[in-house]
């Protein structure tokens, strides 16, 4: 990087902080936010992607496609459910919260159920989202020192600081505008990542086309249940689809977005914006992913530059195997792009991690305030209301700072322990939401059951081998991980190895029985009626939004059976 680079960085942050002194004028709660209920559709579908598709995705999913011992292609099957839980969401589990006139989503279930259990999903969601954007800043900083030279803390502190200035400043709308900007800006990236690695690609002479076992994507025979395997096409297509319907229908950071705007014919629009747009993004990083992985593999210059790169930043993965995937994507920015072109890519990159910080720091103050200091009968007055909410934004901000630095040592275990932590919550999340609207004769205690059952369900098919092992010998397994192959050595075979996105589906299936079954024996406890309670209509599956989404989830499915023969 030369002054080129910096300049355009600089320009970059001073922008945005600049944008949140645009947005500052906020008189009240839901202007800051909601937006004043006034976005539109198009800022607010990149706002949602931007926050899904974050730094994480950017670096690690073309690394998982191109370079990570048994990726590829498959990354894709992530994307099977997203049509189908955009449909969901649009027509059957936003329409009530939206009508509602909440600020957090949880106040709906304090309605419906009880405090208790508005309270207990809510803190949930502050400690796991806290932790979870911590570790992805600490990442995104990390590897920004390592193939740029700038200190790790001062990257840290650098986008934290600024994300925390324009987002205390402007809200929801400095949020949501902050965050197309910046989608913009990464898919930008990605189209010059792609352009210039296939041109350098090219230029190798020697491609002869990709190695067939990274190009498949659909697997049917592989369904994730007891040999460990992952990313099958039925537990992508149905965890995939509960995850997606959790995470965006009932999950702050998404929902927020949603209740921010105008009206529901704006919610249809930018879900259906957001349903159609995912897939073309992923298909483009993970194309992207297959040409970079490719250099890799046949250019030793590039190999060794991230080999080097590992062994000075990342001792443990150079000791493991010579090189961590995760450097590929900004080892290739900074050495294969022109002085200018590095600049707008690392922007890129940061982009995405404080598009993610963002929405975090403001969707974690609006559940504290609402759920926890302005959730009884005497609610705060607009002036406290929004010294206090600015407060918050500052406090999480600060918590995430700190959760960086306590936990993002652990980055590689971490992410995906929290990937599957998520999933453990998001299923009963869901069902919450879902028997709220829809059955009107589960009481709060039946609710409650039934998310502290279906959780620990979860985590019975999580750590059941473990579990196993350790009643055996008396001790958890503390070797390489492999557990299955102690438990073969023990004679102990066939313990079900649930791949952790079903984890999405069991935990919803099973809140909605257990709720049934505790608010059928607690019977003589009348469960709370809502005025505002949704009646499923089948006529709006008719409807042309839902046509539109159907086939274009027809249109995936076919585009990704042919993909490996397309790209051979």
């Amino acid at each position: 990087m030369n002054w080129l680079d910096y300049t355009i960085i600089a320009i970059y942050l001073i922008g945005f902080m600049a944008m949140g002194y645009f947005f500052k004028e906020n008189k009240n709660s839901k202007d800051y936010f909601l937006g004043g209920k006034s976005l539109g559709w198009f800022p607010l579908s990149l706002s949602t992607m931007a926050t899904q598709l974050s730094a994480i995705s950017f670096i690690s999913a073309p690394a998982f496609v191109g370079l990570k011992a048994n990726g590829g292609m498959k990354w894709l099957t992530f994307e099977f459910g997203v049509p189908l839980a955009m449909i969901g969401i649009m027509f059957f589990i936003i329409p009530p919260l939206y009508k509602s006139g909440i600020v957090s989503i949880y106040e709906y279930l304090e309605r419906r159920f009880s405090k208790s259990t508005r309270k207990l999903i809510s803190v949930v969601f502050q400690i796991s989202r806290a932790l979870g954007t911590g570790v992805m800043v600490f990442t995104m900083a990390l590897i920004i020192q390592s193939v740029v030279g700038i200190s790790f803390h001062w990257t840290l502190l650098i986008i934290s600081v600024v994300t925390l200035v324009y987002s205390y400043q402007g809200g929801m709308k400095a949020v949501v505008w902050g965050d197309a900007i910046q989608m913009i800006i990464l898919f930008s990236g990605l189209i010059i990542c792609l352009i210039v690695g296939y041109s350098l690609m090219k230029d190798t002479g020697t491609f002869k086309g990709f190695d067939p076992e990274r190009l498949q994507v659909i697997d049917f025979s592989n369904l994730g249940f007891f040999d460990g395997e992952e990313y099958g096409f039925w537990p992508m297509l149905l965890g995939g689809l509960f995850l997606y319907l959790s995470y965006y229908g009932t999950d702050q950071t998404q929902a927020q977005r949603l209740l921010s705007a105008k009206n529901e014919g704006t919610i249809r629009k930018l879900l259906l914006a957001n349903g159609l747009l995912r897939f073309p993004v992923v298909l483009v990083y993970c194309i992207m992913g297959l040409v970079i992985g490719y250099l890799v593999s046949n250019v030793p210059e590039f190999y060794e530059s991230i080999k080097e790169t590992t062994r000075i930043h990342y001792p443990a993965e150079y000791a493991k195997s010579g090189i961590k995937p995760d450097l590929m994507v900004p080892v290739f920015i900074t050495k294969y792009l022109p002085n200018g072109l590095i600049g707008i890519l690392m922007v890129g990159i940061m982009s995405a991690a404080m598009s993610s910080l963002s929405s975090t720091i403001n969707s974690l103050s609006a559940v504290t305030i609402e759920d926890f200091f302005n959730s009884g009968e005497k609610k705060l007055s607009e002036k406290k209301y929004m010294l206090l909410s600015k407060g918050l934004v500052v406090f999480w901000g600060v918590v995430c700072i700190l959760a960086a630095y306590l936990f993002g040592n652990s980055e590689s275990t971490v992410i995906e322990l929290i990937n599957a932590i998520s999933s453990l919550f998001y299923g009963p999340i869901l069902a919450a939401f879902v028997i709220a609207i829809f059955l009107k004769k589960v009481n709060h205690i039946g609710m409650n059951v039934a998310i502290i059952t279906a959780v620990v369900v979860n985590l019975i098919f999580k750590y059941l081998p473990e579990l196993v092992y350790f009643f055996s010998q008396g001790n958890f397994y503390s070797g390489d991980g492999s557990i299955h192959v102690a438990l073969a050595e023990l004679g102990i075979n066939n313990i079900p190895d649930l791949f952790w996105i079903w984890y999405n589906l069991t935990g919803f299936v099973i809140a909605i029985v257990m709720a049934i079954i505790v608010s059928k024996l607690t019977s003589k406890i009348p469960a709370k009626k809502m005025d505002l309670s949704y009646s499923f209509n089948t006529k709006d599956l008719l409807k042309k939004e839902s046509v539109i989404l159907m086939s274009f989830f027809i249109l995936i499915l076919v585009v990704s059976y042919f993909l490996p023969s397309m790209l051979s």
